[in-house]
């Protein structure tokens, strides 16, 4: 058997989210249908970094899977996107050792928030950028960022209905930059919680709008209660960039 690693992107907007649910369109029942047809209607179970909800994206996201399929890395990626739908791309494929796996290995991730800035909606850019036309001021988001660097527990800033008791994580990088209409948020961690991300953007878009002070950021994280972050903002503009391995 030879473990795969993949790395695929996909437009989440068609999508259930990328984990198997019953009688729901998900990444993963569309990934492994088209495993079940390769390996002869054998079951194969896919692994991947982490999920994603409805309409989230993927830039990045990392799959693996065990087979004893015999086929050349090359040629994976053009059976796969020969069989996979319109939404779903394999842009990556290697051959990786028994012990790697594409979430227990992963040493940090990146996510990336994408805002339309400008006043009318752009009808093409709906479904992968939260259209937010109103005064925004970037330099106090960015000096508010500066307070969430570093290891914090965010409990704060995950959903109420996160399962995970450890919510101490690191946040390495946050940058902010802007190209004609479009803002986008980029986020480097060792891990992220149900919402994280989200919720910091839903809170920092607030800090812009001055209904936040920059110095808040450093209160709401010591609450460590949901109630004092701003709201989350929607799945459509979010988008799992890159998945970052020791090699």
């Amino acid at each position: 058997m030879k473990r795969i690693k993949c790395v695929i992107s996909y437009d989440g907007s068609g999508f259930s989210g990328y984990q198997i649910q019953p009688n729901k369109r998900t990444v993963q029942g569309e990934f492994e249908g088209v495993l079940v047809k390769m390996h002869g209607g054998n079951e194969i179970k896919v692994h991947a970094s982490g999920r994603t909800d409805a309409n989230v994206h993927a830039y990045g996201q990392v799959l693996h899977f065990d087979t004893s399929l015999a086929i050349p890395s090359t040629k994976w990626i053009k059976a796969l996107n020969s069989l996979l739908p319109d939404d779903i791309a394999v842009s990556h494929v290697q051959q990786e050792d028994k012990d790697f796996h594409a979430r227990f290995s992963v040493v940090s991730k990146e996510y990336r928030y994408k805002i339309s800035r400008q006043q009318e909606r752009d009808v093409f850019s709906r479904d992968y950028a939260y259209h937010f036309p109103y005064e925004l001021n970037i330099e106090r988001m960015r000096e508010a960022a500066q307070y969430l660097l570093g290891t914090h527990d965010f409990t704060s800033f995950c959903s109420a209905k996160t399962e995970i008791e450890d919510r101490i994580r690191t946040i390495y990088e946050i940058e902010l930059f802007q190209y004609n209409n479009e803002l986008t948020m980029r986020f480097v961690g060792n891990g992220f919680l149900y919402n994280m991300v989200r919720i910091l953007v839903g809170t920092l878009i607030e800090v812009g709008q001055e209904k936040i002070f920059p110095a808040q950021i450093k209160e709401i994280l010591e609450k460590k209660s949901r109630i004092y972050a701003g709201k989350t903002a929607p799945a459509h503009g979010l988008y799992l960039w890159q998945v970052n391995y020791d090699n």
